[in-house]
């Protein structure tokens, strides 16, 4: 059978069939976008591809935890998704849970942004605003350090990620704030700015 090329209306009724949390669904949405704005950045000719694998990298993460970006093989290969697709959800985890190491450019902004989007928005959050319109680099730097800030963000990833994409850390932090302000409303970032 032939792979299918999957389109965006597919791949998040996929993702709603696996997680029905509202909290992931939202994270879907922000990595999505976060992916989206990095294609438009680096001039990539199928954005739609980089938009979907962000939409989707945490498709088995509700369900199969213990399992996550491993299941997610099994899941799309039943679907007929092309393999790079699955590569690139299987390379998030890496060195977490898979050894499929991010080769891509898009797998590499995906492991290093997936991460970084919970620590900017939590970062949002804390904000007299609730808003990620009026979020700057400086506030998330100044979160970073606070290793109990939002505890569960590795940091030595995102490092390790904007290293292998060869940007500045703030670089990269600027970059996906930018993303996720395209999506502030749907992903209950935009605060009372």
């Amino acid at each position: 059978m032939d792979k299918i090329t999957p389109n965006r209306e597919q791949a998040f009724e996929l993702f709603k069939e696996f997680n029905k949390s509202e909290s992931l669904i939202k994270h879907a949405l922000t990595v999505e976008a976060v992916m989206l704005h990095f294609a438009e950045l680096f001039e990539e000719e199928d954005k739609e591809k980089w938009r979907i694998i962000g939409l989707i990298h945490d498709l088995d993460y509700e369900l199969y935890p213990d399992e996550h970006c491993k299941k997610v093989r099994e899941i799309l290969t039943e679907r007929n998704w092309p393999e790079d697709y699955i590569r690139a959800v299987e390379s998030h985890g890496w060195k977490i849970c898979t050894d499929v190491e991010p080769k891509e450019r898009m797998e590499k902004v995906l492991y290093t942004i997936d991460e970084l989007t919970g620590l900017i928005a939590a970062t949002a959050l804390m904000r007299p605003s609730k808003s990620i319109l009026d979020l700057e680099v400086k506030s998330v730097k100044k979160k970073w350090k606070q290793k109990g800030f939002a505890a569960g963000v590795n940091r030595e990833i995102i490092e390790e990620g904007a290293e292998m994409l060869g940007m500045e850390l703030d670089k990269v932090i600027e970059e996906t704030i930018i993303g996720m302000r395209n999506v502030a409303e749907s992903i209950g970032l935009k605060g009372n700015v």
